[in-house]
């Protein structure tokens, strides 16, 4: 069934039915849309499946329904009850405005809805502005309800090259104590999804301007301030030169295995004593340790982790020989 049909039914029973989210921001930006995800209103959740009983049904704290390949949700609100990214009392009635809805997303370009049938665009938060500026900004303080959201801000920065705006980067901070709550599986999917992006390290680099990247990514924020030879590294510091050779690496491979390696490759260098620098001696086979270390932490692959060992411990062979 169409859309635009399903819309129709949907209006016909007191009901309307939006395209929500990212699928209506890469709309915007004309990126390519991999995902629709479409919000209801105006119907309670038994008259949809008396409706589409087609539709199938999962999740524990609130109901999605995957529909003819496209995934649907009724309008809902979010109140925090506790620490983490789970503790949340959803209220989901019919009643709820697509307004209402939009208001518990994290940030405005993510906050866009489109009306199916009349194509009108519903943007309370200007959300559509942000993404002609390119910028990255927080609903409002209820951005602090969900943890997860410090890595997924850095996630759409790597993704679409946008800036970050100060307040968000506070509000990011403040969440910096419950990143810990968060489970490794959700850490890893937004890393993943950065180090797919045209621009991993602007993940690297958001997080460390919230002064949070020390806390699933210590290995890597170690790196700052390790300083190296000038004659060699004109760049600066180890973790600059990770962030180059990371970015670089995206020139020359989509293999994520291979874009790890070189992200850890030189995590060694951060346990160099400063009497030391810039010279950094054993660094090759220091860094294993922390490559396991890492890995472990934010769950990648084990062929990655593999790999990453192998890359800190034999990334001076050529240069030695």
């Amino acid at each position: 069934m169409e859309i635009e049909n399903i819309a129709k039914l949907i209006q016909q029973n007191g009901g309307r039915l939006y395209l929500v989210g990212g699928a209506v921001r890469d709309g915007i930006l004309n990126r390519p849309v991999y995902d629709e995800d479409y919000c209801i209103t105006g119907i309670d959740k038994n008259k949809f499946i008396e409706l589409f009983p087609d539709a199938i049904s999962r999740g524990k704290s609130f109901q999605v329904f995957d529909l003819y390949g496209k995934e649907f949700a009724l309008a809902r609100t979010e109140k925090k009850i506790g620490k983490g990214h789970k503790s949340f009392e959803i209220t989901i009635n019919k009643n709820i405005t697509i307004e209402e809805d939009l208001k518990r997303r994290d940030i405005t370009i993510n906050s866009i809805a489109k009306d199916i049938l009349t194509n009108e665009i519903i943007d309370p938060f200007n959300g559509f502005n942000d993404i002609m500026n390119k910028t990255i900004r927080a609903i409002g303080d209820s951005f602090l309800e969900d943890p997860l959201r410090v890595y997924r801000v850095a996630r759409f920065a790597s993704e679409l090259d946008f800036k970050v705006e100060e307040d968000t980067i506070k509000l990011m901070n403040k969440l910096k104590d419950e990143l810990s709550t968060l489970s490794k599986e959700r850490v890893f999917v937004e890393f993943k999804k950065a180090l797919s992006s045209n621009k991993p390290s602007k993940f690297f680099n958001i997080l460390r301007e919230a002064n949070v990247l020390d806390v699933h990514f210590k290995e890597i924020s170690d790196l700052i301030g390790s300083m190296q030879p000038i004659k060699y590294h004109p760049e600066g510091d180890s973790y600059n030169h990770t962030m180059i050779a990371v970015d670089n690496s995206v020139k020359l491979t989509d293999d994520l295995l291979i874009r790890y390696s070189v992200l850890v490759h030189d995590l060694g260098k951060g346990l160099t004593p400063k009497e030391m620098y810039p010279h950094h001696h054993g660094h090759a086979e220091k860094g294993v340790e922390l490559v396991k270390n890492l890995s472990n932490r934010i769950g990648v692959p084990t062929s990655w982790k593999k790999a990453g060992i192998t890359s800190s411990k034999e990334h001076m062979r050529r240069g030695n020989i």
